[in-house]
């Protein structure tokens, strides 16, 4: 499933590790946030493999992300970041993620909470954005924000 830039609204925070995650997943899942709307994207360790199968019902996809190295990701962020050129692979989430509404100096800050262990979470579902934003931050996940900036850079 491809995200249109001019629909693409996702709400974003990176938790510290995997056990902070999993709680943010099971609030987002509580707060009936669907599963195919939710986004994640970590380090790929055992941990993390079975933090999207058991949260997300999905093995996730194994790919390498520039600045990051090997990274497990699932959900309609990565389709949209990485697009068909495969871009997450040359400019990683730093390069990418004004597409999808964030000004760059977002995008490095999640990767490099991403290099540092974090868990990436995003959330595609632009009703409920602020729900969404509510239930990152509550849940301990840091620099968590709305993009706002899509189609206007």
């Amino acid at each position: 499933m491809s995200v249109p830039v001019e629909t693409a609204c996702f709400t974003v925070g990176v938790f510290q590790d995997v056990e902070w995650a999993r709680r943010g997943l099971d609030a987002l899942k509580s707060h009936a946030f669907a599963a195919e709307s939710v986004s994640m994207a970590a380090k790929e360790t055992p941990e993390v493999v079975a933090l999207v199968e058991q949260t997300l019902g999905h093995a996730g996809r194994r790919m390498e992300i520039a600045r990051l190295g090997p990274v497990v990701a699932y959900g309609p962020l990565l389709e949209a970041l990485d697009g068909p050129s495969h871009d997450l692979a040359r400019q990683g989430v730093a390069g990418t993620m004004r597409r999808v509404g964030f000004q760059a100096h977002d995008g490095e800050i999640f990767e490099r909470l991403l290099a540092r262990g974090g868990v990436l979470v995003a959330i595609h579902h632009e009703p409920r954005a602020a729900d969404a934003l509510s239930v990152l931050l509550n849940f301990g996940a840091g620099n968590a924000a709305i993009g706002a900036w899509a189609g206007r850079v």
